[in-house]
């Protein structure tokens, strides 16, 4: 039994982890890559809301630096031209798709009006950091450059989360304008060992030994760990950068690094607007059919894109 001091589950949150452990699924990190990938796909949409249909779902690709064409879908609620979100999905660099985060990026364009391009980056360990970074930011660049673009913002959940804060930072250093940065619980530390860590480590959807798992598939060396562009609370200054909506969980062991992320933002004089959402773990975003916390979080991201882009 948790103790007295961890954060109470919602009645939803924990019936939805009991269902979990009674299913038994073997421990991402005792699978092989492709096992957790295959894992993770057969039940991405389990617990999602319905799939909204839009006016607008066209599959594209993006070339990167190396000439790689990265797979990317546009979801767009017409067909004009629209502010542009890029999505970068979770999964700990090594899990996730374009298609685990489907439902997600329709109900963000939905309800934003926006559009919302999601981006298969490349993910460890066939390639490993900083591949993924550099993926997402050539498919901003080339977001922004694009003739018929009305600006750009950039989000993602967890590991995209970390993609999106770097992706900022890398926009403010060479003046592409960046409406916003849309980040559900992003990885912002280079070590897992904020007390949030310990106080959900186990039992609370993201443990532990998953974490160090997909971290130690991501990282070729010690040395990457205190590297900005995989821990952003490590950039030597977020001056500048564009405003940050974060949607976090209570009960994630990342809540702690995505709360002192937004403290070195608003000490850089950024707009940041925090939201926490209370008896919820990681990945909660993609439970609307269960965990009411996940629909408010969609209306509150859409609203911030709405915001920033005077939609």
């Amino acid at each position: 039994m948790h103790s007295k001091s961890h954060a109470p589950l919602t009645p939803a949150m924990a019936g939805v982890l009991q269902r979990m452990a009674r299913a038994r699924r073997t421990p991402m990190h005792l699978l092989t890559p492709q096992q957790a990938r295959d894992a993770y796909e057969i039940g991405a949409a389990m617990l999602e809301v319905p799939k909204a249909p839009l006016a607008r779902v066209d599959n594209f690709t993006i070339l990167a630096r190396d000439g790689f064409a990265l797979p990317a879908r546009r979801y767009a609620p017409s067909f004009e031209a629209l502010p542009t979100l890029l999505y970068l999905h979770g999964g700990g660099f090594m899990i996730g798709s374009i298609n685990t985060h489907d439902i997600l990026c329709r109900e963000l364009s939905r309800l934003s009006g926006c559009a919302v391009v999601a981006l298969g980056y490349r993910m460890s360990p066939e390639h490993r950091f900083p591949t993924a970074v550099e993926d997402a930011w050539d498919a901003l660049a080339w977001l922004a450059a694009q003739p018929e673009s009305k600006g750009v913002a950039v989000g993602g959940d967890s590991a995209g989360g970390t993609l999106a804060t770097v992706c900022a930072i890398l926009a403010r250093d060479t003046q592409l304008p960046l409406a916003l940065q849309m980040l559900f619980y992003p990885g912002c530390a280079a070590h897992a060992d904020t007390p949030s860590h310990m106080r959900f480590g186990s039992g609370y959807l993201l443990d532990q030994a998953q974490i160090q798992f997909y971290f130690s598939s991501y990282l070729p060396q010690a040395a990457d760990y205190t590297d900005w562009r995989f821990a952003p609370l490590e950039a030597p200054d977020v001056d500048g950068v564009a405003p940050a909506w974060f949607g976090l969980a209570e009960c994630d062991p990342l809540v702690d690094e995505g709360v002192l992320y937004a403290d070195k933002l608003r000490l850089a004089g950024v707009p940041v607007d925090l939201e926490i959402y209370r008896g919820v773990t990681h990945e909660f975003i993609k439970m609307g059919r269960a965990i009411p916390e996940a629909k408010q979080a969609h209306l509150a991201a859409a609203q911030a894109l709405r915001n920033a882009f005077n939609l």
